[in-house]
C-alpha cells in the first residue's frame, strides 16, 4: 500500500521537514541579527514581506511535491462512494477555511513571522479562528494534506499527513516559546517606561 521505493516520497517528505525548518532559523537569526531588515535598508516590513515570499512560494513547492508523491504511490480505495469524494471535500474547505481565517486575522506580517522582525501586534488574536483552536493555520494545512490523501485514495499519503502533523508540532515547540517570549520583554519594557 505504500511504496517506500519512490524518490519523490523522499523529495516530499524532505520538503515538508524543511519548511518550518527553514523559517525557524531565519526568523531566529532575524531576532537576534537584522539580517533580512538591514538587507532591505533597515525595513523590517520589507524585510518580512521577503521572507513571506519565500515562505508561500516554498508552501507551493512543497504542496507540487506531496502532490506528485502521491500520484506515484499505489492508490488503494479507502473510504466508500459518495463518501470517498464527500470527506476529502469537507476536510478541505475546513482546513481551508482555517489557513485563510488565520491569515486574514492575522495579516501578513503576524502570518509571516513579523514579530521575529520586531513587527508587534497590539494584542492577541482571540476571535476565530483562534477562539477555536490555538495553531489553526496548522492545523488547516495538516487537514489539507489529509484531504488529498483521501481524494487521491493514496494510504501513503495519510503516512505522509502524520509526518506533516508531527513535523509542525515539532516547529511549534520552538516557534510557540520563543514567541511568547517576544511578547513577554515587550511587556517589561513597556512597563519599565510606565515606571
Amino acid at each position: 500500500m505504500v511504496d517506500l521505493n519512490q524518490k519523490s516520497l523522499t523529495v516530499a517528505l524532505l520538503a515538508i521537514a524543511f519548511n518550518p525548518t527553514a523559517w525557524n532559523i531565519v526568523a531566529r537569526n532575524e531576532h537576534k541579527n537584522r539580517t533580512l531588515t538591514r538587507l532591505f535598508g533597515g525595513n523590517p516590513r520589507y524585510g518580512c514581506y521577503f521572507l513571506a515570499v519565500l515562505i508561500f512560494s516554498f508552501g507551493i513547492l512543497r504542496d507540487t511535491l506531496y502532490h506528485q508523491a502521491l500520484k506515484d504511490q499505489p492508490r488503494h480505495q479507502m473510504l466508500p462512494e459518495p463518501y470517498n469524494v464527500i470527506v476529502p471535500g469537507v476536510l478541505f474547505a475546513i482546513g481551508q477555511t482555517l489557513v485563510l481565517s488565520s491569515t486574514w486575522a492575522l495579516g501578513i506580517t503576524g502570518t509571516y513571522l513579523g514579530d521575529y522582525f520586531g513587527i508587534l501586534m497590539d494584542a492577541r488574536v482571540e476571535g476565530f479562528p483562534f477562539n477555536i483552536l490555538n495553531d489553526p493555520m496548522y492545523d488547516g494545512s495538516t487537514l489539507c494534506f489529509l484531504s488529498g490523501a483521501l481524494w487521491e485514495e493514496r494510504p501513503a499519503g495519510i503516512l505522509i499527513t502524520l509526518y506533516v502533523y508531527i513535523a509542525y508540532r515539532i516547529a511549534l515547540r520552538y516557534e510557540g516559546p520563543f514567541t511568547a517570549m517576544i511578547y513577554a520583554n515587550r511587556a517589561k519594557e513597556t512597563k519599565k517606561k510606565a515606571h
